[in-house]
């Protein structure tokens, strides 16, 4: 078989397997609350920590903001 009619099969099939009927939208009824989001079904487990944010005290100073003086 030629590749380009291989590719443009697989391409015409990929899009018209989707399933999606109708106007994609955001649900917003009380069910909806309770169901997995895209990243947590792609990640099963718990919820990932959101790392601590870093103040400016304990940041360290780059050496970009204070200029080196050389003798």
């Amino acid at each position: 078989m030629n590749p380009l009619a291989a590719l443009t099969l697989t391409v015409l099939l990929t899009l018209s397997a989707c399933g999606q009927k109708g106007a994609l939208f955001l649900p917003t009824e009380p069910a909806a609350a309770q169901r997995a989001t895209l990243i947590q079904t792609l990640r099963p487990g718990p919820p990932a920590q959101a790392p601590a944010p870093v103040s400016a005290a304990s940041a360290p100073a780059s050496s970009a903001s204070s200029p080196a003086t050389t003798p």
